[in-house]
Order: structure tokens, then C-alpha cells, then sequence
């Protein structure tokens, strides 16, 4: 669905960083990290994966955050399908080790016919982030750790929470420019 003169979801990013003014100028510098995992994201939104929301304790705000808004009735957009791990499986944070994991993986698996994705968001070594660094298709915004598909912050930045809202907010945009075809997230 996207225009063949769509721009390339780099420079996309980079213009619409710019737009916010000053209050996004943190991420210009890291846009192309941002770019590359969020392209890799949207691109399974497209592929009607359905994304199952995980984030540490301390995050739980976003997550309510995220729920109640990427699906709100001011969106001009078809719906995304988008869960809680803690939704689907209410005792998540009792699962540790790997064999009830991946028992939980399984379930997933089963009930999403495999077509979904994980989205952490929060601290690195946090063992809710196991279940989603089990996969290579998840995607991060992690802290603290680099890892495969993730946009890295600091745990201990004084604007971490200002930084989640604004990453939302360019991901929301985001997604609306991917689906109605305004840049091209796989280019």
C-alpha cells in the first residue's frame, strides 16, 4: 500500500524528529537506531502481526498508556491488535525459568498461529524481558543493554518518562504514515 515516491522511513523520521522542534532534538542523534528497529516493527504491524506488550514493573504506566491510546477513538486508522502479556497470561510475573517460558511461548504460539511479536519496554535485566529476547523478532526499547532490535535509553535519565511518551508519540505517527502509505517502512 505504499507510494512507489514514498520516502524511505529514515529520512521520514529524521523530518518528522525535526518537526517536533527542540523537544525531540535528544533523538536526532540517534534516529538512525530508532529507524531501523521501528521500520523492522512497523513492517509486522503490516503484516497483521498482533504485538503483545510487555514492560517491567516500573513501566507499567506506558504499557496502560499505550492500551488505552494506539487503538483510541481519535485515530483515524484500522485498529492495531495489540495485547498485555499480563492480558493473556495473568500470573506472568510467577513464570520464571526457561521450561515454563517457553511453555508460555507455546501457548502464544498456539493461540496466535505464531503471528505476533514481542514489545518490551523497560530495564534489560529485568526477567520480564526474557520472554522477549527469546525471539529475533521482538522489539525493544530497552535500557541500559544494547540488544538485537532495540532502541537503547538510560535508565537513570531524569527525562526517561518525558522520553517514553515522545517515543510513543513518533511511533503512533509512524504507524499512520506507514499504513496510509506516506513512507515506506521497508525501504
Amino acid at each position: 500500500m505504499t507510494d512507489s515516491h514514498a520516502p524511505e522511513f529514515a529520512q521520514w523520521s529524521l523530518d518528522a524528529i525535526r518537526e517536533e522542534g527542540g523537544s525531540l532534538s535528544w533523538l536526532e542523534e540517534q534516529r538512525f537506531e530508532w529507524s531501523k528497529t521501528t521500520a523492522f516493527a512497523l513492517e509486522k504491524v503490516l503484516q497483521a502481526k498482533t504485538i503483545i506488550l510487555v514492560t517491567d514493573e516500573k513501566r507499567k504506566w506506558v504499557e496502560n498508556y499505550i492500551l488505552s491510546s494506539i487503538n483510541g477513538s481519535t485515530q483515524e486508522r484500522p485498529l492495531i491488535p495489540i495485547v498485555s502479556i499480563d492480558s493473556i497470561c495473568r500470573h506472568y510475573d510467577s513464570v520464571s525459568g526457561g521450561e515454563m517460558i517457553a511453555v508460555v511461548d507455546d501457548m502464544l504460539s498456539l493461540s496466535y498461529k505464531n503471528d505476533y511479536f514481542f514489545w518490551y519496554i523497560g530495564s534489560g535485566d529485568d526477567k520480564r524481558a526474557d520472554i522477549a529476547k527469546r525471539r529475533d523478532d521482538s522489539y525493544f526499547w530497552i535500557f541500559d543493554e544494547d540488544f538485537n532490535n532495540s532502541f537503547t535509553l538510560k535508565s537513570y535519565d531524569t527525562h526517561l518518562d518525558i522520553k517514553l511518551l515522545q517515543l510513543y508519540r513518533l511511533f503512533n505517527s509512524s504507524l499512520n504514515a506507514t499504513m496510509f502509505g506516506e513512507v515506506d517502512a521497508s525501504s
